[in-house]
């Protein structure tokens, strides 16, 4: 790229917001290895573009920086693009000066081939990804990615638009919403014989869409949706020119989201309430029906008013039958057909009795429910732990608010121990912990801060309940260490963590150093004598640390999850586990929506898709994994909410939902010759399932 302004020259003195050292600075930045040029470019950007007023600096600068970045991998490089885009679609710029319009133009040309190299090599969190395509169209010179500065949000459903022909600015409630299938046609396709014509249908010369083009795929947002992939093909096969109507670029954003946008499910969901866009919609004051697209953007060019046979949001009373209303229930909020209740190799069961049951009423499997510690009594129980011993049958440990614990056989349910007293204070955690002699100890947690261990062969006290000031604990795990010792794990509600003796329950060491309030904590074994302690904060965030390792602050061979990945997958994170898959071990997240995560703790970067939301209003309350011997690895989710779980099999995609009419508060899960047992705390007490394959 030529017709820089040369960093030596006098003219920088003249322009706003920028130096020609400033410029040097970031342009060394991006040359280093890392992500410090982040930090350099964020301090030029913020003087280059002041709210929504670009100053003319920018247009000496950005040649620069895009002829630096362009010369790298793109996809380290997708936040430079985003903000590219929100530049060149300000609503304040000015006019290009004669002497710096050949270098400015010629950057925007380079940076759109490096933007949408960039997108199709890096898998973007979907949140994002939207916003990376619509960077892309802008710095191709469409006005529909003004859009850019909308802010849509995946977990905002309301919309706010602007009527073209009386300007008035109307908020549509539950308009972005996640459809069934489409309850709209597609706009028509790009060609000579469209509805509307438009000029520049084809963009002249070199253009870096036909790879795009190539990547939408017509199966990416399932049926139904295949004609509005086709005009995203059509757009970018045509180099996203200047002419094409709104609508239609859309289409190609939400489809770029849909192939790019990570994981796959949330991209599939986020592009599908984006289609939503490329809608129609009525003005309730002027009663005129304009395409979304065009109420998107501030004085649109070509806006003109839709004929009023198109079915409209808000629709009007009696419009389109009852068949559209059947549309405008599904894509406005309509709660009878969620799609995210939908996956591929989903099974259902429902609970009926003592039986499992398909939907075609074929017995799939037995649920048994578990002796109650005293007769004629269903206490709610908080913790669970799967007790195995070497020579001797698999326990169920369990507990609850009263206070005492209990010992199960799983093949019956019916106790081998307990009630077990001598709990002052309800029971909030159990972990099992293996020692090096062979023996087998429970530890149990409680509501007051005491923390009890126990022999599972006998049920007998090790070590009295001794409670502290630390706060409630509401988890424990056992961490292996390379020096052969198994320590105790404790965590509070107050954010304290610790490593234990399990005999004496003297601390020897403290995690969390930055003290926020603990909601859940696991083991993460990466090997056979190293545990690393996994935890996630009531604010939402996840932790990793290294128990081998003196300094809290030392992560030693813990790397927790990527937090820009994690915010733009907008997953706040409530529970956590971990997961053997693959032959390894993975971090499991669970967040308030149901969807469940899965990451390398050798990088901190998800692996595969994950497992979406399962319905609205019904998050986790409950996370555990299984691993079986020349299977799958299982994940296990409860919902006290919905009342139900749901079984996962990362390796293989396939989820079965049990309905249950319990309030699940707790899981675990035992491998059995015929299939799983999946062992349920509720709050009436536990539920065996045995799930049959």
């Amino acid at each position: 790229m030529r017709a820089k302004l040369p960093l030596n020259s006098p003219r920088w003195r003249e322009l706003d917001g920028v130096t020609a050292e400033d410029v040097r600075q970031v342009v060394d930045a991006i040359a280093a290895p890392g992500d410090e040029w982040r930090e350099a470019w964020q301090g030029l950007s913020d003087s280059l573009m002041r709210e929504d007023v670009v100053l003319d600096g920018a247009y000496a600068a950005l040649p620069h920086v895009v002829a630096a970045a362009a010369e790298l991998p793109p996809e380290r490089f997708t936040d430079l693009w985003t903000d590219l885009g929100l530049m060149v679609t300000a609503a304040a710029r000015p006019p290009v000066p004669a002497d710096l319009r050949p270098g400015f133009e010629a950057a925007l040309r380079e940076a759109e081939r490096a933007a949408v190299r960039g997108f199709l090599a890096a898998g973007t969190p979907a949140a994002g990804c939207a916003e990376l395509a619509l960077a892309c169209v802008a710095l191709a010179g469409h006005h529909t990615a003004e859009v850019l500065w909308r802010f849509l949000d995946p977990e905002e459903p309301c919309l706010v638009l602007v009527c073209p022909e009386c300007e008035t600015d109307t908020e549509f409630p539950e308009f972005l919403v996640d459809p069934v299938r489409p309850p709209f046609e597609a706009p028509a396709q790009p060609g000579p014989d469209r509805e509307r014509p438009g000029p520049d249908l084809v963009r002249e010369g070199e253009h870096p869409w036909g790879e795009v083009a190539d990547a939408l795929r017509e199966d990416a947002l399932g049926e139904g949706w295949e004609p509005f992939l086709r005009v995203a093909r059509a757009v970018a096969a045509a180099g996203v020119p200047r002419g094409t109507p709104g609508q239609d670029v859309l289409c190609l954003v939400a489809a770029m989201v849909a192939v790019k946008g990570t994981p796959g499910w949330a991209g599939a969901r986020w592009a599908r309430t984006l289609m939503l866009l490329t809608g129609h919609v009525r003005c309730p004051d002027c009663e005129q029906t304009w395409t979304v697209a065009d109420c998107l953007a501030p004085h649109p060019d070509g806006a003109r008013p839709q004929n009023h046979g198109r079915q409209a949001w808000p629709p009007t009373e009696g419009e389109g039958g009852d068949e559209a209303a059947a549309g405008d229930e599904a894509a406005h909020g309509g709660r009878a057909a969620d799609p995210r209740r939908t996956t591929a190799g989903r099974t259902g069961l429902r609970r009926d009795g003592d039986r499992l049951l398909a939907s075609d009423g074929t017995l799939r499997g037995r649920a048994e429910a578990f002796a109650s510690p005293e007769p004629g009594v269903r206490a709610g129980v908080n913790a669970l732990a799967v007790v195995v011993r070497p020579g001797l049958p698999t326990l169920v440990a369990g507990g609850g608010d009263s206070g005492v614990l209990c010992l199960w056989d799983p093949a019956d349910g019916g106790l081998r121990h307990g009630p077990l007293p001598g709990h002052p204070d309800p029971v909030r955690s159990l972990t099992v912990l293996p020692l090096p002699d062979g023996d087998v100890l429970l530890a149990s947690g409680g509501d007051a801060g005491t923390v009890g261990v126990r022999n599972t062969a006998t049920g007998q006290s090790v070590r009295e309940p001794v409670g502290n000031w630390l706060g409630a604990v509401i988890g424990m795990c056992a961490a292996a260490l390379p020096d052969g010792r198994t320590l105790l794990v404790t965590a509070t509600d107050r954010g304290a963590v610790r490593l234990r003796d399990p005999l004496t329950g003297d601390p020897l060491g403290r995690l969390n150093p930055r003290g926020r309030r603990i909601t859940s904590i696991a083991a993460v074994p990466i090997a056979a004598d190293h545990t690393l302690i996994a935890a996630a904060d009531a604010q939402g965030d996840v932790h990793l640390w290294d128990p081998t390792v003196d300094d809290p602050w030392d992560r030693g061979a813990a790397v927790p999850p990527d937090e820009r990945v994690r915010g733009g997958l907008r997953h706040r994170v409530t529970v956590v586990a971990a997961v053997p898959v693959h032959g390894r071990t993975l971090l499991a997240t669970g967040d308030r929506n149901g969807a469940v995560v899965l990451w390398d703790p050798a990088t901190g970067l998800p692996v595969g898709d994950g497992l979406p939301p399962d319905t609205d209003g019904t998050p986790l309350t409950a996370l555990a994994a299984l691993a079986l011997p020349g299977r799958p690895g299982l994940v296990l989710t409860g919902s006290g909410q919905g009342r139900s779980l749901r079984l996962w099999e990362p390796e293989t995609g396939t989820v079965r939902h049990i309905q249950l009419d319990v309030a699940v508060t707790c899981l675990a899960a035992a491998g059995s010759g015929t299939g799983v047992e999946v062992l349920v705390g509720h709050d009436r007490g536990v539920l065996g399932l045995s799930v049959s394959d």
